[in-house]
């Protein structure tokens, strides 16, 4: 039976928003909020942290949290030193960004399922556009995109969208191909995490600066689940009130 662990990478320092896992949200940490959404479904959860006053917000309201390097480029980095730590016995080991508040169990559950495929190398998620999205939505470069073959693996991420259509006005192809937004939530196995950490840094990466470039042009098979949930992660101020503004309407405690 896999053996799964939940890694929750949280740094204090952060250009556009500095102590963002101890901000508070509806009366909680940002982070709390993260660890209890992440314990719903995985029963062994670490938080891997740089900061004493993170590591001390986790133990004090109960969780695992684990010292990390301040110098990781990635929290995947830090997900591998955090995993060596804590003893590096569970077979897949689960990236959620500390600044995802309302992931979901099933999201989780659904990133575990991809391990049931023996070709899996690493997981992630993605959620298709909405029907009624703009070409703008879809054109945001803040919002990576994926395309996938048949039996749901990665192809490609780009920042660009992704599948052109050709022949069609861009306001069209959104009802001509199908579109995903990739979600920023990775598994990975054990000895695939410890792999990719130690890859340099490839061309499509540096390009796109995005990671799972790297994972692809090294051979990595990417297992693709898909979500209907639409994450709100925090990297703003702006974005914490807009959260807040979410957990009140939803009627979230």
């Amino acid at each position: 039976m896999t053996k799964f662990i939940a890694i929750i990478p949280a740094r204090y320092g952060s250009t556009r928003f500095p102590g963002k896992p101890l901000a508070q949200l509806g009366g909680m940490t940002v982070i709390e909020r993260v660890w209890r959404q992440v314990s719903a479904a995985i029963d062994r959860v670490a938080v891997a942290t740089d900061d004493d006053r993170i590591a001390q917000t986790v133990r004090d309201f109960g969780g695992t949290a684990v010292m990390t390097s301040p110098d990781h480029r990635s929290g995947t980095d830090r997900c591998r030193e955090a995993y060596q730590l804590l003893g590096g016995c569970e077979d897949v080991i689960i990236n959620v960004q500390g600044d995802e508040p309302f992931v979901q169990p099933e999201q989780l559950q659904a990133l575990m399922g991809c391990f049931d495929n023996d070709a899996t190398d690493i997981a992630t998620l993605v959620r298709p556009f909405p029907a009624d999205a703009s070409f703008a939505d879809i054109s945001n470069p803040n919002t990576p995109k994926v395309v996938v073959d048949s039996n749901m693996r990665a192809l490609y991420f780009s920042r660009s969208v992704i599948p052109y259509v050709r022949g069609k006005e861009p306001e069209q192809w959104r009802g001509a191909a199908p579109y995903y937004a990739h979600i920023g939530l990775y598994a990975y196995r054990a000895p695939v995490l410890d792999a990719i950490t130690r890859l340099p840094q490839s061309p499509l990466e540096l390009a796109e600066s995005l990671e799972q470039l790297r994972w692809l042009e090294n051979g990595y098979t990417i297992t693709v689940a898909v979500t209907d949930v639409a994450t709100i992660g925090i990297d703003t101020p702006a974005d914490l009130a807009r959260a807040e503004s979410f957990l009140h309407f939803c009627g979230i405690s």
